[in-house]
């Protein structure tokens, strides 16, 4: 009787401590908070919480204001009278809005009206597909009408076989009022079928109401131009990378002022990510990577001054500013991420530089949880760089004991690892299952200068590779790491890294798991949508054969040339509407592991793109990633 107490009470204490760690059932419970923006009486912060179902395989969103002070909140069921809506014009008069548009022909009933059952799509070019969609010849226009009952729109790109807002991921940020009401501007790339799939030359038009005529506010600029707002003088002003073709280009912050393109953060060494103007226009507070974080910075405006252009960071700690809602003369409206906690809203004191958490959706489920612990390690490369390492403890962490470790490779390429909070590869779950995760912050970083970004385009299989392998062997070092145990995971340019590296790591790696990743760079080149991030990145086309660059990309640096050396277990996993990666990439790696005889496994989801975004599909996800590692690792 004794004996079965004593095996009661400890499977009762092996509950509670599964109860009090973060698992994937719990992660997919937790609300989605999202800014809307601040209520016309500047009173109230307006946001939204999404909350997924797993049973009904969907999520439902809810409505709330929440004092802008601190308070609580109130549910609301519709915020369109709280908010100013931007897509009226400043006098009143007119709407602004957008609408999908046919103008192409692709369908074989276009072309031939009379075999309206036929099922054919026909193309005289690229950009035939994108992201997750087929190009079925319909565009996004802007419109405007009068702010009046059965009043007729009047399309501002009509003819034009061209996405405004943009494809895949534009809304109606893409387009603005003019302070005065008599012009439009919006954000477009007026190129089409195999011209559009190879450029990013994305500017900012304005289209005058009264003349009907379009200009190009941007058209000196290559690049992309994008997120156009007028300050409170009303300046244009936008985002700006200059070089055609590269999608991660440093991102500047442009005034167009009195003739002049004044650049606020050419003389700073990082990249914007979104701002926002002060209300008496003297400063931009933006957001931008820093050292492993995303942080809250403003630089002055100095108009024909000859005061110097000062960019000043705002906010420091272990923690993501993820979003700028509102500032006033004293607090930046934020919302606020780390590696344990999703995202919620804060204030920012600017004059105090104290914090209030506004918003506590998820407070009350991280409060009944053990939450890992993350650290700053900082590792010396083999080029005798200093690189950052995120390193995310096990709750309850013990160091006198020994981890299984994960190294985890960040997408991109160019992307910052930050405090950010994902709902698939979350570093929290992660940690929670028992795992300690290596994550650095390896060449193709934002937020450590331009030239640590930019050396990984041509490089996909040199510096960074041993950047992976510094991370890893030097976390290694520690006691409480189980070097018979360590794991490889990563997913899109993640993905590409564990199929490369599973070729070279000689022996460190006892499991792999690859997400959507690059397998072989030559079909890459072949089948993805947006040409010019490969044009770019793996410095040509495969043909070149005098591009030393494209062909060392092709050749020394293309993961199927290293399958002969693969020994080691690897989870592959694909979505069948990744047009970015396209499904072969996956099914090629599988059928070659498979071929040589490597326990391996295919995980294919067939209605999801780059990401897995609908609940139950996420749900198998993390089931069949945790139950990969339980059985490899």
């Amino acid at each position: 009787m004794k004996k079965i107490l004593i095996l009661i009470l400890f499977t009762m204490s092996l509950n509670v401590v599964a109860q009090n760690t973060m698992s994937p059932e719990l992660l997919w419970k937790l609300g989605r908070v999202t800014a809307l923006g601040i209520s016309k009486d500047g009173k109230n912060v307006i946001y939204s919480v999404s909350t997924p179902s797993i049973e009904e395989n969907k999520s439902s969103s809810k409505f709330y204001t929440i004092p802008v002070i601190g308070g609580n909140a109130t549910e609301v069921k519709d915020t369109k009278d709280l908010l100013i809506d931007k897509n009226i014009s400043p006098d009143g008069k007119y709407i602004v809005y957008n609408e999908e548009v046919k103008i192409d022909k692709v369908h074989g009933k276009d072309y031939y009206p009379e075999l309206e059952k036929s099922n054919v799509q026909i193309y005289n070019g690229l950009d035939y597909r994108h992201w997750d969609t087929w190009n079925e010849g319909k565009f996004n226009h802007v419109f405007y009408k009068e702010n009046k009952e059965k009043s007729v729109g009047i399309d501002l790109l009509k003819g034009e076989n061209f996405d405004s807002p943009q494809k895949p991921f534009g809304g109606d940020e893409d387009y603005i009022w003019s302070p005065d009401s008599k012009s439009i501007l919006y954000v477009c790339k007026k190129e089409a079928g195999t011209k559009y799939a190879i450029s990013t030359n994305t500017n900012i038009y304005e289209y005058n109401l009264e003349t009907e005529k379009t200009i190009n506010r941007t058209e000196a600029n290559l690049g992309y131009d994008t997120n156009p707002v007028f300050s409170p003088q009303g300046n244009l002003t936008y985002l700006q990378m200059k070089r055609d073709g590269y999608e991660a280009d440093k991102n500047d912050i442009i005034v167009d002022f009195k003739g002049m393109k004044m650049n606020l953060t050419a003389n700073w060494d990082n990249s914007v990510s979104s701002f926002s103007w002060s209300k008496d226009g003297k400063k931009v507070y933006f957001l931008a990577a820093i050292d492993g974080t995303q942080q809250l910075f403003e630089v002055n405006f100095p108009g024909l001054t000859k005061i110097a252009i000062t960019v000043t960071q705002l906010t420091f700690g272990d923690f993501d500013v993820h979003d700028i809602v509102d500032i006033t003369a004293d607090n930046a409206i934020v919302t606020r991420t780390d590696m344990n906690h999703a995202l919620e809203i804060y204030s920012y004191n600017l004059k105090k530089k104290t914090w209030l958490q506004l918003t506590k959706v998820n407070n009350d489920a991280y409060a009944k949880l053990s939450l890992p612990k993350y650290e700053r390690r900082y590792v010396t490369t083999t080029d005798s760089k200093k690189m950052l390492v995120w390193v995310i403890l096990p709750p309850n962490f013990d160091a006198t004991k020994k981890y299984p470790t994960l190294l985890y490779c960040q997408g991109g390429p160019q992307s910052p690892l930050t405090q950010s909070y994902s709902f698939r590869w979350n570093f929290s779950l992660m940690a929670s299952q028992g795992y300690i995760v290596v994550a650095p912050n390896r060449r193709g970083m934002y937020g450590h200068g331009q030239a640590w970004n930019e050396q990984i385009s041509g490089d996909w299989g040199g510096q960074v590779m041993q950047d992976y392998l510094s991370a890893i062997d030097d976390v290694s070092k520690e006691k409480y790491v189980d070097k018979t145990r360590l794991g490889c995971v990563g997913a899109s340019y993640g993905g590409y890294s564990v199929f490369y590296l599973a070729g070279i790591h000689n022996n460190r790696f006892k499991s792999f798991i690859a997400h959507d990743g690059v397998f072989n760079t030559q079909s890459m080149f072949g089948t993805t949508e947006e040409v010019f991030f490969n044009n770019w990145d793996f410095g040509g086309a495969y043909w070149e054969k005098d591009n030393r660059i494209a062909q060392q990309t092709y050749t020394k640096f293309n993961p199927i040339n290293y399958v002969e050396k693969w020994n080691t277990p690897i989870l592959i996993i694909q979505g069948g509407n990744d047009f970015r990666v396209p499904i072969g990439q996956g099914q090629e790696a599988f059928q070659a592991a498979q071929l040589r005889g490597i326990n391996s496994r295919f995980l294919y989801f067939p209605e999801e793109n780059h990401w897995v975004l609908k609940p139950q599909n996420a749900q198998v996800w993390q089931k069949e990633f945790y139950k990969w590692l339980k059985e490899t690792l």
